[in-house]
Parts: structure tokens; sequence; C-alpha cells
């Protein structure tokens, strides 16, 4: 499955200025597809983080010192 936008990531990724990504979108249109695809097409390692799921978010920013 290729998407239109993967060449947008592409353009992204070779830019030297370039910012955090946010994708946003209705529901269901392969935003989660993309960027996974992206991440395993053109990194040798990916790290992949649902903020979706409630604990998340707090878990990652939690210390224990």
């Amino acid at each position: 499955m290729h998407r239109f936008k993967f060449k947008s990531l592409i353009k992204w990724k070779l830019y030297d200025k370039r910012k955090p990504l946010i994708l946003l979108g209705a529901r269901q249109v392969g935003k989660t597809w993309l960027v996974q695809e992206f991440g395993n097409t053109e990194y040798r390692q990916v790290a992949y983080i649902n903020f979706e799921h409630p604990n998340t978010p707090k878990a990652l920013f939690e210390t224990d010192f």
C-alpha cells in the first residue's frame, strides 16, 4: 500500500531544520500505518508510542529517583 503523504515524510526527513512530526487527521485514514511504514522503511530503529492509552504518557515521564 502506498500513501500520497509518504513523499512528504521523506521531504521532512531530509530537511536539516526539521521540527517534530505531528500527524493530525480523521479516524481510520491510515495515520498509524503511514508512520509505522515510514519508520520501518527509512530508519533502522523505531519507537512507537500511542498516547491514546491512558497510562502511556504518565509512565513515560515518571522517574524513580
